[in-house]
């Protein structure tokens, strides 16, 4: 993307360019995304999937294996625009941390790597363990097993194993947040320039308000005391590494509001504030599902992100 195209992408109205029956969809359910969270993700899947069918999609190598269990697998996209040594973006899918998929049948998530290898990416889309098979710290591990095996093995598809960055989104951000971050798993985001945390689970909770609860519990386990020392936001403030926090306007409740207490408190530990953006207009589905059908407001603010540390 050409600095006047990126430009013009970050200074963008959010929807505009879709179709009136997409942003008034979008405009309804926003306001009561909390209130029936799996019918109006269903909804905001479809609407884009629709979108996604009629956008050509960058061929990608599936199912590559970066460890033993039948999920460590990614997709491997390569970019649009070939060069020596193209940095890699990792992307880790959301589910609550029991469900989800690297490409759901709607074309979403899969959608995220494509617009990163448009932008000259080797682009990954990591899949991983769930729980409860897999419980706390599975995801990061997974994680940390992926970003060795992409690092070790970069050249052979054109990657910069010095320029490897994260994007996890809500349970994938999580797993992203907690490799970075938490101390007692030893891993301190070794191998990784940077990092974008999207509407990410940064505390385990399990309030009333919480409708993924059973996925905290499957994951975390039933010990609400360990809750406070395995949340990656307790550990954050003491980590270097570049971050970016994205949220959406309409996000799952309190995912905001920690994406929020993470800025605040990396900006009082570094004294100067890490890289913060609210998707408006957008939902907790919809911050990835729109990728690659049109509007490039929150990947021009990665790019710009990612162009700053790389």
């Amino acid at each position: 993307m050409a600095i006047s195209e990126l430009t013009s992408a970050r200074n963008a109205v959010p929807l505009a360019g879709y179709p009136a029956a997409l942003r008034e969809m979008m405009s309804e359910v926003g306001p009561i995304w909390g209130q029936d969270m799996p019918k109006h993700r269903d909804r905001v899947m479809a609407a884009f999937g629709a979108l996604l069918k009629e956008a050509p999609r960058v061929p990608a190598l599936r199912d590559l294996a970066y460890g033993p269990h039948p999920r460590h697998v990614f997709d491997l996209y390569r970019p649009t625009r070939p060069a020596a040594a193209a940095p890699i973006l990792i992307f880790v899918h959301g589910g609550a941390f029991i469900r989800g998929n690297k490409d759901a049948p709607s074309g979403v998530y899969g959608n995220v790597p494509s617009w990163f290898a448009r932008q000259g990416y080797v682009a990954i889309n990591l899949e991983y363990r769930l729980a409860p098979e897999a419980p706390f710290p599975g995801g990061a591990d997974d994680v940390a097993r992926a970003v060795a095996w992409i690092a070790g093995h970069a050249d052979e598809f054109g990657g910069d194993p010095r320029r490897i960055f994260l994007l996890g989104h809500s349970a994938g951000g999580t797993h992203v947040a907690s490799y970075v971050f938490d101390p007692a798993l030893g891993y301190l985001g070794h191998g990784v320039r940077g990092i974008v945390l999207a509407s990410a689970r940064l505390r385990a909770d399990v309030l009333p308000i919480n409708p993924n609860a059973n996925g905290v519990r499957a994951y975390f386990g039933e010990d609400a005391s360990l809750y406070e020392v395995r949340s990656p936001i307790t550990h954050a403030a003491e980590s270097p590494m570049p971050i970016f926090i994205a949220v959406a306007e309409y996000d799952n409740p309190l995912l905001d509001v920690y994406g929020a207490e993470l800025f605040y408190r990396m900006s009082v530990a570094r004294g100067r504030t890490p890289g913060f953006f609210r998707l408006t207009g957008h939902n907790h589905t919809s911050t990835m599902a729109h990728f690659d059908t049109g509007e490039e407001i929150l990947g021009g603010e990665i790019l710009a992100f990612f162009d700053s540390v790389g």
